[in-house]
């Protein structure tokens, strides 16, 4: 199976399960640095909640948006993968 084929399974995962517009949950697990990285890929008027990690090293991030379909949320992810060393949850 293909990152398309993946791709293309999520977006209907989704369309089966939201309602749009929707409110949707984002959490990502990043280096300390790059936490600007993360919340520049979002509106100022997001809900944003961060939790650094107990060494200080990295940053837990929930963030709730209302997105408008699914394609709007692959892009987040697709935007946010560029980030080294991300992890989504």
């Amino acid at each position: 199976m293909d990152y398309h084929e993946d791709e293309e399974k999520f977006k209907d995962l989704l369309n089966q399960e939201y309602t749009w517009p929707a409110q949707y949950l984002f959490k990502f697990i990043v280096k300390e640095a790059t936490a600007d990285d993360i919340t520049s890929l979002f509106d100022k008027s997001v809900d944003i909640s961060q939790k650094p990690s107990t060494g200080g090293k990295y940053i837990s991030f929930s963030i709730r948006s209302t997105m408008t379909n699914a394609e709007e949320i692959l892009k987040i992810y697709n935007e946010a993968s560029k980030i080294p060393g991300i992890i989504a949850l």
